[in-house]
């Protein structure tokens, strides 16, 4: 589990990049695959997910991950969901809630106001990114008190750069929303297509909403097999499946006094 400076302003907060290690998954899914989505053993991604819940303090049944849908979808949360809401980003101001997304090379982004005390989880693949779901995450954030200059924001473990090839059609479609989103484009060795910079251009787009700070990890989840999950890589292999790993935030169990003494 990764933890970042830019979300510990407030020391009640909990979060957590988690990787792909300290689970009880097997073969493909080795070893903390926590993706109902994939065909893993449910019982066992469920026991993943207890795992994770109690790293941050909280009871299994308070770690809500939404149905993703690579959309700008926000959902507010006020308690635990009876099923995943389809968003791509959750926010809350409530204790009791711990909330998360799920990736295996798109962006994973956990949002914190310790002023405020309202905390999101964003899923930033690239169309989602593209479609402004970081802006509604934050704008979100704002109804409920947050100030975009109190935000610190944690870009997670991503697909980097020099992993992620793209064709023609990606490099036309974010040249044609900013022509200088071409500097997150480098050649790769095949004509017409690029190397993008995934985790850069959401960074970009975090800066830009005049956040107060934003940490970026430099972690590549298709190159470190060890550590994370990854489409990509799975694809090119032609393996049939893949893990996803989780990254969460809360504000702590209900009843617990924020900022109490």
């Amino acid at each position: 589990m990764i933890e970042v400076p830019a979300l510990m302003a407030n020391p009640e907060f909990r979060h957590g990049f988690f990787g792909r290690r300290g689970g009880w998954s097997s073969g493909l899914y080795d070893s903390l695959n926590c993706g109902f989505g994939s065909n893993d053993d449910p019982a066992t991604v469920a026991r993943n997910r207890t795992h994770v819940a109690t790293a941050l303090g909280m009871m299994p049944q308070a770690l809500v991950t939404p149905h993703q849908t690579h959309s700008s979808d926000v959902v507010v949360l006020e308690e635990p969901p009876g099923n995943a809401p389809r968003a791509d980003a959750l926010v809350t101001d409530r204790t009791g809630i711990a909330i998360g997304v799920l990736t295996a090379d798109c962006v994973p982004v956990l949002f914190a106001d310790a002023g405020a005390e309202v905390i999101a989880a964003a899923h930033a693949g690239w169309k989602g990114a593209l479609g402004g779901i970081i802006e509604a995450t934050i704008a979100a954030m704002e109804r409920l008190g947050a100030a975009r200059w109190r935000i610190a924001a944690a870009v997670g473990p991503a697909i980097q750069q020099g992993s992620y090839e793209v064709g023609p059609e990606y490099y036309d479609r974010f040249i044609a929303d900013d022509p200088a989103n071409r500097r997150f484009f480098a050649a790769s060795g095949r004509e017409g297509h690029h190397l993008f910079d995934l985790p850069g251009y959401c960074a970009m787009r975090l800066a830009a909403a005049g956040l107060g700070r934003v940490d970026v990890s430099g972690a590549c989840t298709c190159r470190d097999e060890q550590d994370y999950f990854s489409y990509r890589r799975a694809t090119h292999r032609g393996e049939p499946d893949y893990g996803r790993q989780i990254s969460a935030i809360t504000l702590g169990p209900s009843g617990f006094a924020l900022g109490g003494n």
